[in-house]
Formats: structure tokens, sequence, C-alpha cells
């Protein structure tokens, strides 16, 4: 009789379905101070309650509202659901879906579901359908359209609510800034030229900086430091050696540009790379071994990506020693015998680039079977 029990339970785990809401630019952390991810009807009501107090217009606040109300429609029809709220980032991008990615994975680890619905409120949460499909079954979306009073409708009150947003101001109103400013700067000292040129550099790295969410991940890592420190984490340690290790390198490199006064300005360059490169790589391996004690205190268990990501740092590496073999090659400064060695090192790095590949795929497909597994034995 026991084993029936044990049976049963055990097939109602691995049958849970998950209502899933996406934050993707992470308004519950910016505006009600809530983290992501939230899981369980009275905390998702909670934080949209929350929410709603500091900012009665996002239109996150609905979105949660409609999942908890798809969370009831689907128990009163007698299944086993639960509902959760995954959180982004402020700069959407990779940054705020890798966010989202880990938070779905935490959840799932304690919800077990097999399946679950996505309720957004726009097309933007929609871009993460993937990330979702490729660890549950997704049964359905469900979007959420907020009515909008017509006498709010005006477009002066439309264009002064929409520069309120952060996110809207830092994409329009700073650019603009940046030209007025240093225009105006160069113009009153009679440097109009150089204005312009300082503006390009300036766009230049704003554009950057806002391509790869670099001033993003540049916050999250202080942050994640000071958290280390305060908790005594090991990780810390790591990372700031790690940073050392690229100072050797550039320091490295410098001197060997400065060795090689004799050669062309392109051969000095290669040798500056080529020289910090090594120092790079192992100031990035270093660097994935600290994220990986620092999830290994976490969760209990050593995480599988980091083989990945070592394999793909090694890979790289390689790849790039070849690459600028060939370039030395080219520029005849490589001897011609080594050919041979400079194919097969290149061969060699792009097969451990693919062969990390390969292996996230193959981890890939076994978390999808494992639940199809319970759920069959079940």
């Amino acid at each position: 009789m026991t084993h029936v029990v044990k049976l049963r339970a055990e097939r109602i785990r691995t049958t849970m379905r998950l209502v899933v809401c996406v934050d993707r630019d992470d308004d519950l952390g910016r505006k009600a101070g809530v983290s992501g991810p939230v899981v369980g009807r009275a905390e998702a009501i909670d934080a949209a309650t929350k929410l709603a107090i500091a900012d009665p217009e996002d239109s996150d606040t609905n979105a949660i509202f409609a999942a908890v109300s798809l969370l009831d429609e689907l128990r009163g029809a007698g299944e086993d659901c639960e509902v959760c709220v995954l959180t982004g980032s402020p700069k959407v991008g990779v940054l705020s879906d890798r966010r989202v990615a880990d938070q779905f994975d935490h959840v799932l680890e304690r919800v077990r579901a097999t399946s679950a619905y996505l309720v957004s409120d726009g097309a933007e949460d929609e871009f993460l359908f993937p990330i979702l499909s490729s660890r549950v079954r997704i049964d359905g979306v469900r979007r959420v359209f907020v009515r909008q009073s017509a006498s709010l409708e005006s477009t002066y009150y439309t264009l002064v609510r929409a520069l309120k947003d952060p996110k809207l101001r830092a994409k329009t109103v700073l650019p603009f800034a940046l030209v007025l400013l240093t225009l105006g700067i160069a113009a009153a000292g009679g440097v109009f030229l150089w204005g312009i040129i300082g503006l390009a550099i300036l766009l230049g790295i704003y554009l950057v900086f806002w391509t790869f969410d670099i001033d993003e991940a540049i916050i999250d890592s202080i942050r994640s430091a000071s958290s280390d420190i305060r908790q005594g984490s090991a990780a810390f340690g790591f990372g700031l050696f790690s940073i050392a290790l690229v100072g050797v390198g550039f320091l490295t490199g410098y001197n060997s540009y400065l060795g090689h006064i004799g050669s062309v300005p392109l051969i000095r360059v290669l040798f500056f790379i080529e020289t910090g490169l090594v120092w790079w790589i192992a100031g990035a391996l270093v660097w994935e071994v600290g994220r990986a004690v620092r999830r290994t205190f976490a969760r209990g268990r050593f995480p599988r990506g980091f083989a990945i990501a070592a394999i793909s740092i090694v890979g790289i590496g390689v790849l790039s020693y070849g690459i600028l073999d060939l370039v030395r090659y080219l520029e005849s400064a490589y001897p011609s015998s080594n050919l041979t060695q400079l194919i097969a090192q290149i061969g060699v790095g792009f097969g451990l680039i693919l062969g990390a590949g390969a292996l996230q795929q193959y981890w890939k497909s076994v978390a999808r079977r494992a639940p199809s597994d319970a759920l069959t034995s079940g």
C-alpha cells in the first residue's frame, strides 16, 4: 500500500504544470525591490501589489495578476500547477535573457514541472520562448492587453510618460546629450574639430557598452564581488587573481612590443597579442574556476557548465594562436616548414570549440529526456 501511494505521489509530481510570467526588464527589482524568481500564488500577488503601489501604470502588474488568474483557472479544472515570475535586467538583451534562464532552471529544480504556460504583456517577453521551451514543453502563450482611457491618450501625455522611462532615456536622451555637451565644450574652447573627434570616440564607446551590456556586466561583477567579500567566499580571490593575470598579460605583451623595435608595426602588434594571450587564457580559466566554486557552494554540486567553458576557452586560445601564426605566415614572418603544424593548430582549436558545443547540446538533450523518462516510469 505504501508503495502505491509513493507511485501516485511521484506521478502527480512529475505531471505538474507551471504558469510562467516573465518581467524581462526587471521592473519588479527596479521599482518594487522584489528579487526574482518569485514562486507561489501568495508570493506572486504580493510582488504584483508592491509593483502596483510603486508604479500603478506598469503593465507587468497586469501580467502577474493574469498569471495568477490562469493558475486559479487551471487549479479549478483539477490540474496540479504552480505560478512563478522570472525577472531579467533593465538592460534588455543577452544579460537579461541569461538571468531569466538561470532563474527558470532554479524554479524547475524546486517545482519539477513538465509543461508550462507563458503569460506575456508584449512581444518583447515572447523572445524568451525558445529559452523556456528548451527546458519544458510550452502548452500555450497568453497575451495580456491593458485597456487605456481615451482621455489619456494625447500625444503630449504619451511622450512625457515615455520620457520618464529610464530605458527610453538611456537610448534616446543620453546620446543626444553627449552630442550637445561635447560640441558645446569644443566650440567654447575653439577646437571644434577635436570636439567632433572626441564625440565620435564617446559615441563609439557608448554604443559598444550598450550593445554588449558591458556596463550591466560591470555593475553585476561589482555587486557579486561585494557579496563575496561579505560572505567570505573564495570566488572573490579567484576573480581578483584572474584580473591580475589579465594585467600581467598586457604588461608582458607591451614589453614584447617594445622589444621588437626593428619589426614592422603589424608584426610588433602580433608579438604583443601572442605574448599576452597565454596570460589572458589563464585569467579566463581562473575566472571560470571561481564561478564554479561559487555555484558549487550555492547549489551543493559542481556545475556541468565549467567543462564546456574550460574547453571553449582553451579552444579559442589555440585557435587564436593559429590565426596569429597564419597572419605571420602571410607576412613571410613564419617558417614555411611549420605550415603543417599551423594547419593542425587551427584544426585543434576548431575541434575544441565544436566539441564544447556538442557537449552542451548533449547535456541539454539529457536534461530534456529526464522529465519524460520519469513520467514514463511513473
